[in-house]
C-alpha cells in the first residue's frame, strides 16, 4: 500500500492540469481512431460505446467512465443510434513526473455504480464551468481530482482494475522497484538515513538510485524523506504529547536546533510557534 501512501505524503506536490473538457454527441455509425498525448477521461451520458485497443475490446454503457492512457491508439465505435459523452484531457503528475499514473493499471472502463457521488460532483462542476460561473475552473479541477482519487482508491482496494493491457511501457510497475526503499524509510524515519543504504536496497549505485527515484516519483529521495519528516512533525506537534527535543529524536535529527531549523525552513515558523 506504500505505493498509494506516496500520494498522501506528497499531496502538496500533486499536479493536475485540465487542457479541455467538452460534451460531444455522435450519430449512429460513428467511428473514431485517435491517439492523445495526455490522459483522456470520457463520461458516457447516453448510448453505448465500444473501445478497441491492441485487439482488446471493452464496452461502456450510459453512466460509465472510460479511462485512456497517453499516447495509446484506440478505436471508438458507437453501437446504437447515437451517443453523448463528456471528454476531459488532462495531465496528472507528482513532482516532475507527469505520468505517475502509468504505474497503475487504470486504462479501461469504470462502472458508474462505483463512482456515483464523484460523477455527480464532476458533472455539476462541469455545468458551472460551461456557464463560466465564478471559480468554476478551480471547482472543475478539484472535482476531477476527487474523481481520480476515487478510481485509485477502488484500484487499491482491488475493486477495479483496468481492462486494457498496454504493452512496451518502460515505466510500468517501476514503483515496485522502490517498495523495499519505502518500507525501509517508514520503519527508520527516527534514524539518520544514508543514501548508500537506500541505493543498496534497490540494487543500484547511489548516483543511479537518485536519478531513478526522481524519474519514478518526481522528487529526489532527499526531498521525499524531508517531506515525510515534516508531515510527522506536524502530526506530533498537534498531538501536544511531546517536547521539541523528543520530536527531534523521533525524526532522526541529532538535536532540537537541527530539527527546528529544518521545520522553520519548511513551514516558515519555528515549531514552538506552530500550534
Amino acid at each position: 500500500m506504500h505505493n498509494f501512501n506516496i500520494f498522501n505524503e506528497l499531496s502538496e506536490h500533486v499536479m493536475l492540469r485540465i487542457y479541455s473538457s467538452r460534451e460531444v454527441s455522435h450519430p449512429g455509425g460513428w467511428v473514431e481512431s485517435k491517439r492523445h498525448r495526455d490522459y483522456d477521461l470520457w463520461y458516457v451520458r447516453e448510448g453505448s460505446i465500444e473501445i478497441r485497443i491492441h485487439e482488446q475490446v471493452l464496452l461502456a454503457a450510459e453512466g460509465d467512465l472510460i479511462f485512456f492512457s497517453p499516447n495509446v491508439t484506440y478505436t471508438a465505435t458507437n453501437l446504437g443510434t447515437g451517443c453523448r459523452f463528456i471528454y476531459t484531457h488532462f495531465d496528472f503528475g507528482l513532482g516532475n513526473h507527469r505520468r505517475i499514473l502509468e504505474n497503475f493499471k487504470l486504462s479501461g472502463v469504470i462502472s458508474g455504480s462505483m463512482i456515483q457521488e464523484e460523477i455527480r460532483l464532476f458533472t455539476e462542476a462541469y455545468a458551472q464551468h460551461q456557464r463560466k460561473a465564478p471559480m468554476s475552473g478551480i471547482r472543475l479541477r478539484g472535482c476531477l481530482t476527487i474523481l481520480i482519487a476515487k478510481i485509485m482508491e477502488c484500484y487499491a482496494l482491488g475493486e477495479y482494475q483496468g481492462g486494457f493491457t498496454i504493452p512496451d511501457r518502460k515505466q510500468t510497475m517501476s514503483l515496485q522497484t522502490l517498495e523495499p526503499v519505502f518500507d525501509y524509510i517508514y520503519d527508520r524515519l527516527h534514524q539518520p538515513l544514508r543514501m548508500g543504504e537506500l541505493a543498496a536496497l534497490a540494487g543500484m549505485s547511489e548516483k543511479y538510485f537518485i536519478y531513478f527515484f526522481k524519474q519514478v516519483l518526481g522528487v529526489t529521495p532527499g526531498l521525499y524523506i524531508y517531506q515525510l519528516r515534516m508531515n510527522r512533525a506536524r502530526e506530533l506537534l498537534h498531538s501536544k504529547r511531546y517536547t521539541i527535543k523528543q520530536i527531534a529524536g523521533m525524526l532522526g535529527y541529532p538535536d532540537p536546533y537541527s530539527f527546528s531549523k529544518a521545520f522553520k525552513k519548511y513551514y516558515k515558523v519555528p515549531p514552538s510557534q506552530f500550534v
